[in-house]
């Protein structure tokens, strides 16, 4: 059984964020289950009982409460016999290399030919069930984004790997091809994200100040440039929705192929989807307490574009690096 008491003081940083996604970010647990924990009463703002889950956090606002594991009524996910590329598993946990076109879990529209399906079929009971209509995942990537995925095999494995997500102890670094000549060697781009109020399924960069806007911190390293593009090492300090797409958009150096983000003349010619791949992950296991880190080889399309860009880079092969 997971119990888990909270109390914590108020944080600048934290102002107008909603209280479900502040205390699924502190204590790794899913948002659906911060809700079904507010519903019953468990949660309290300034010691009075927390009546939705959406309230925005205000300055000073003391935030306590006993959490608990509850049931959730979902419709059932059915396996299904979907080819999952394993790089890594224990008794703990499964490094996967995720390829383009596949959805990580269910949604409300689809229920059919996601990840979840897939690992299901594989693994059947063998995964974490904080959440149970996303079993075994810690993170997420966009459907056409490759690379490394981490998957939980049990409840400690997932709280002890989502805490060190919600803490930026969980790293990973991807590589890009964004359009155009970036102006230095390295950089960063801080700045908040939040849905588009101008359209609602996509993200956009947004005031700090705005009510549901999210700081976000994204570091790059130029690995090299081409005539019109740049080659690019990422690495996420938050884990924002489409974070990487939406700061390379904002700052007028789109990912090559966006179809959302990106720039109309560079899609469908050198590749039908943002050229983003998971390249790296690294993290502390949860009951091994040492440091893992993985890297995989970048996808077939992704090498296609350097090789017709002109790329001096060598691949190396999908492995366990420590």
């Amino acid at each position: 059984m997971y119990n888990l008491e909270i109390n914590y003081s108020f944080e600048d940083q934290y102002i107008n964020r909603r209280l479900d996604i502040f205390l699924a970010e502190k204590t790794g647990l899913s948002r659906s289950q911060i809700r079904l924990n507010i519903k019953e009463k468990r949660i309290s703002v300034n010691n009075k009982i927390a009546e939705k889950a959406g309230l925005p956090l205000k300055q000073n606002d003391i935030i306590s409460g006993f959490l608990c594991l509850l049931p959730e009524k979902d419709e059932d996910i059915l396996p299904e016999d979907i080819e999952i590329d394993i790089i890594y598993e224990d008794k703990d946990l499964i490094v996967l290399n995720k390829p383009a076109d596949l959805i990580v879990h269910p949604t409300d529209y689809l229920k059919e030919g996601t990840l979840v399906n897939a690992l299901l079929y594989k693994y059947a009971k063998e995964l974490s069930d904080l959440d149970e209509s996303r079993p075994g995942i810690i993170h997420r990537l966009d459907k056409d984004t490759t690379g490394l995925m981490l998957v939980a095999k049990n409840n400690i494995a997932h709280a002890h790997l989502s805490k060190q997500l919600a803490q930026r102890t969980l790293k990973r670094t991807y590589w890009a091809v964004v359009d155009g000549l970036l102006s230095a060697n390295e950089g960063s781009i801080c700045a908040s994200i939040g849905r588009n109020p101008r359209d609602r399924k996509k993200m956009a960069v947004l005031p700090e100040n705005y009510v549901k806007s999210r700081y976000a911190l994204t570091e790059w390293e130029l690995l090299e440039e081409f005539q019109k593009h740049s080659l690019v090492k990422i690495n996420l300090q938050t884990g924002r929705t489409h974070q990487i797409r939406v700061h390379f958009s904002y700052i007028k150096h789109p990912v090559l192929g966006d179809p959302t983000y990106g720039n109309k003349h560079s899609r469908n010619i050198l590749i039908n989807r943002q050229c983003l791949h998971a390249k790296e992950i690294r993290f502390i296991h949860p009951t091994k307490e040492k440091e893992m880190h993985f890297e995989c080889e970048l996808p077939d399309d992704f090498k296609e574009v350097l090789k017709v860009l002109g790329s001096n880079f060598i691949q190396k092969p999908i492995s366990e690096v420590s």
